[in-house]
């Protein structure tokens, strides 16, 4: 399936508490503004030349692309996080790289990871130089079932 090529993008996070995984889940997206779109998952790569946008709103019912990290966890108390990283290189009509991080933790940790996988795969796997690495993260205490979303939206 071939379609238009991004030219724009948004990072977005969110985090929610639910009764069943996929309630939490849900709750995540919904917080981080996609809880009425139908996600379509992508790989890694930020088209060249795309610029960053404020976060939009989308028709409910639409296929959103995106990149995404998430984690879902059943033990209350637990704090858990999600971060996702995107590079975006020097040169623009190089691809940029998108990376993310989930895990049981403070977010700190998990920003860190997402940016040096996207250091590791653009600068010593693609030969790239990197202008900027932009992070977002989220992070929950754990009442019930709780969820954790990070995301990279690709808009035409």
């Amino acid at each position: 399936m071939l379609g238009p090529v991004p030219k724009r993008f948004f990072l977005t996070t969110g985090a929610g508490n639910a009764s069943t995984d996929l309630n939490a889940f849900d709750a995540a997206l919904i917080e981080a503004g996609l809880g009425d779109t139908n996600l379509v998952r992508l790989s890694s790569i930020l088209p060249p030349g795309s610029q960053e946008i404020p976060p939009s709103e989308f028709p409910k019912g639409c296929f959103v692309p995106l990149a995404y990290g998430d984690l879902t966890c059943s033990e209350p108390g637990t704090i858990i996080s999600a971060a996702i990283a995107v590079g975006i290189p020097d040169d623009p009509h190089a691809a940029g790289l998108i990376m993310e991080c989930a895990r049981i933790g403070r977010p700190g940790p998990c920003e860190d990871a997402a940016g040096e996988m996207v250091r590791e795969g653009m600068e010593h796997m693609r030969g790239l130089t990197i202008r900027e690495i932009k992070v977002v993260s989220t992070s929950l205490a754990v009442e019930r079932v709780g969820a954790v979303f990070a995301a990279v939206v690709l808009c035409p």
